[in-house]
């Protein structure tokens, strides 16, 4: 599940820390040696062009350049915390310098990198896709059933584990919300290497030992892929909104509800169109009666 957040790009996020550090500093009633409020936004706009031209090795110089103006403003906000009272805003200061510190010393291909500084749980996920290689988001495991596709399940994973890793707990919450564990679990093959003991496992791609009930439940595996289609385009669910990893978890808690209001629907539908046959009886005569 993406994240609502544009494509974390390294001139950005210095611009971004840099712009916000500046705000704090001024809510504060610190007077910063220089805020390079008219150097650092042309920067970062040449940033971007020198690496649409493939300039790279001008890039990386104005991107060295571009962040050392975010440390400078880091550093020159740092000496004043003594002159900052106690209180809220500087609990803010001290947690936003903290998070631009890790911005500023993290390593190009390092872990735990911050990709948004108003969402740092953020994960970076390979999807493989020729179109999109990386997704930043959390990652989302969904059970549904065999047989309706009703969810019964969908439980948020924040650190991007592996998806072997994290059957057991999604089976857990299963049992949780209805009170009675699966029997059989059909999952793709993304789940080999899992240490689920209690329920049967079915992994997509198996061939020996199945019984034609099996190779049918096989085959009904590939329905929670539409299904978690129409959660990202007619249930709203394709980036999320919310802040933070609680976020991530509630986000997807409306898709059973719309799906019991359109099962409502159509049953409120049936019933209307079964009590119209009822009393509908061919060759009596209706009048309209107007009543003052």
């Amino acid at each position: 599940m993406e994240k609502n957040i544009a494509h974390p790009t390294d001139s950005r996020l210095y611009e971004q820390a840099r712009d916000q550090l500046v705000a704090l500093a001024q809510e504060a009633g610190v007077e910063l040696r220089q805020s390079y409020a008219r150097l650092a936004p042309r920067l970062a706009l040449q940033v971007g062009r020198y690496a649409h031209a493939k300039q790279f090795k001008r890039m990386r110089k104005a991107l060295k350049k571009l962040k050392g103006y975010t440390g400078r403003v880091l550093r020159d906000l740092r000496r004043h915390l003594l002159d900052i009272p106690e209180g809220s805003l500087r609990d803010r200061i001290l947690g936003k310098l903290a998070l631009v510190s890790q911005l500023l010393h993290q390593a190009p291909r390092g872990a735990n990198k911050i990709y948004a500084l108003h969402e740092p749980e953020v994960d970076c996920i390979s999807k493989g896709k020729a179109r999109v290689r990386y997704e930043f988001g959390c990652k989302v495991s969904i059970a549904t059933t065999l047989d309706e596709g009703f969810v019964v399940g969908m439980r948020s994973f924040p650190g991007n584990p592996y998806d072997g890793h994290s059957l057991r707990q999604a089976l857990e919450q299963v049992a949780i919300l209805t009170d009675q564990r699966p029997e059989l679990a059909v999952v793709d093959r993304g789940y080999r290497g899992h240490a689920e003991t209690r329920t049967r496992v079915l992994i997509s791609g198996t061939r020996r030992g199945l019984t034609p009930k099996l190779v049918a439940d096989l085959r009904r595996r590939s329905a929670i892929e539409p299904e978690i289609g129409h959660m990202k385009t007619d249930g709203r669910l394709s980036r999320c909104a919310l802040k933070g990893t609680t976020g991530d978890a509630l986000f997807a808690c409306g898709h059973n509800i719309r799906k019991i209001l359109a099962h409502l629907r159509s049953w409120l539908v049936c019933i209307v169109v079964a009590i119209s046959n009822a009393l509908y009886h061919p060759g009596r005569q209706y009048k309209a009666v107007t009543s003052v």
